[in-house]
């Protein structure tokens, strides 16, 4: 039986609408609207790196043109509507998946008891009894209260004093939970007085939560192999992602197809007859320049990124035909369903200074695409809270 095809066009749309990159933005981006929007994409991931603006930041505004970064903490810390913990990496998630992280933890629980003793400093696993006893007995902490007395210089980012050690593994493994953070450190406190009681007593089996891990990453990406489904959470295995595929193929729950590339290859893939039913009513790709996040979830997998926008993106690269050097953390600019450029981007004191824009190759700086960009970083000036943007004398790179 020859297998459905899905046209490049098509895929992009279905991708950046499960996304929320099709269409424009509505919403005040705070309370409920800020949570279904989380909902929504499944996570957003949270990382320290505020050349321009946060990372997670920077993901929701591209969402909702009016949130801005007090809402994020008030979903959180405030409202409990969302939790700290890790998918691919750190991540705010809606805290009704809570119950979904308990295999999880038993999974990651199983991992760092396997490796943490080879990669981690000795003492950290006698600390454990003494610092979950010490939050129990006190109240929440950031690693800075807990090891008193230890060395804590370190010699690399992961390179952590015992007690530290000790303060992530309860957090990872469930135990503990992230109550909020003050500007980016963390504090912990034990998960019975983060997560409210429904979530934290909830209990799953093993296999709904795969079911339910790989269900919603369907829905979320609109197509992908066994192996994107489960690196979209990270709660399933591979092997747990091919039985499902497996069984859900032979149920009619999905079904094969071919997804073209931009560069007209095909990636066979699985899908569901509502996620492709729902291509024929989905507009045409908003006009709107978007500056990204370089860990925007719709291109954290730099690999399908290319395959499917035909855009090659690290954090730094070098183009030996263009003789480029792009510097660190330079930003990825979005237009309609394609990606037109990346541009470096710093908040400086009280301004928005852009240094470059390189647009990509094929794409033309007509006058109207040049106001669209330079709107845009009105828009992000805003948010960022600064009152002016300034440009460097020879910011458009046009060749």
């Amino acid at each position: 039986m020859t297998r459905p095809r899905l046209k490049n066009t098509e895929a992009r749309r279905l991708f950046l609408d499960r996304h929320l990159l099709l269409r424009p933005g509505t919403g005040p981006g705070s309370g409920a609207d800020l949570a279904r929007v989380v909902t929504d994409l499944g996570f957003v991931q949270v990382d320290s790196v505020n050349t321009l603006a946060r990372s997670h930041d920077l993901i929701l505004w591209s969402r909702r043109g009016q949130y801005r970064p007090r809402a994020l903490d008030d979903m959180v810390a405030r409202h409990r509507r969302g939790f700290e913990h890790w998918t691919h990496d750190a991540a705010v998630t809606p805290m009704q998946f809570y119950p979904m992280w308990r295999l999880k933890f038993s999974r990651d629980e199983a991992r760092m008891q396997r490796h943490w003793p080879k990669w981690r400093r000795e003492g950290w696993g006698t600390e454990i009894d003494t610092v979950l006893r010490q939050i129990a007995d006190n109240g929440l902490v950031s690693s800075r209260e807990v090891g008193a007395g230890e060395a804590k210089t370190s010699s690399g980012w992961w390179d952590w004093h015992p007690s530290k050690t000790a303060l992530e593994y309860l957090w990872r493994s469930g135990r503990l939970a992230i109550c909020h953070r003050r500007g980016f450190r963390k504090f912990y406190d034990l998960s019975e007085r983060v997560i409210p009681p429904d979530y934290l007593n909830a209990r799953r089996e093993d296999a709904e939560i795969v079911d339910w891990a790989m269900t919603a990453a369907l829905n979320r990406l609109g197509f992908g192999t066994a192996g994107e489904l489960a690196a979209f959470f990270e709660i399933a295995t591979r092997d747990d992602a091919k039985a499902w595929c497996a069984c859900a193929l032979a149920d009619g729950r999905i079904f094969e197809l071919d997804v073209e590339m931009a560069d007209g290859s095909l990636r066979r893939s699985f899908s569901s007859g509502a996620l492709l039913d729902h291509i024929a009513s989905l507009p045409g790709p908003s006009a709107r320049v978007r500056v990204l996040s370089p860990f925007d979830p719709a291109l954290r997998d730099r690999a399908r990124a290319e395959r499917l926008f035909g855009f090659h993106y690290r954090i730094e690269i070098f183009v030996p035909a263009a003789k480029r050097l792009y510097g660190y953390y330079v930003f990825p600019v979005m237009q309609g369903d394609r990606l037109i450029g990346r541009v470096d981007a710093k908040r400086c004191s009280e301004t928005l200074h852009v240094s470059a824009f390189w647009p990509e190759a094929g794409v033309r700086m007509s006058v109207g695409r040049r106001a669209a960009l330079e709107a845009e970083f009105d828009r992000l000036a805003r948010m960022a809270g600064v009152g002016e943007v300034r440009y460097s004398q020879d910011w458009l790179r046009l060749t």
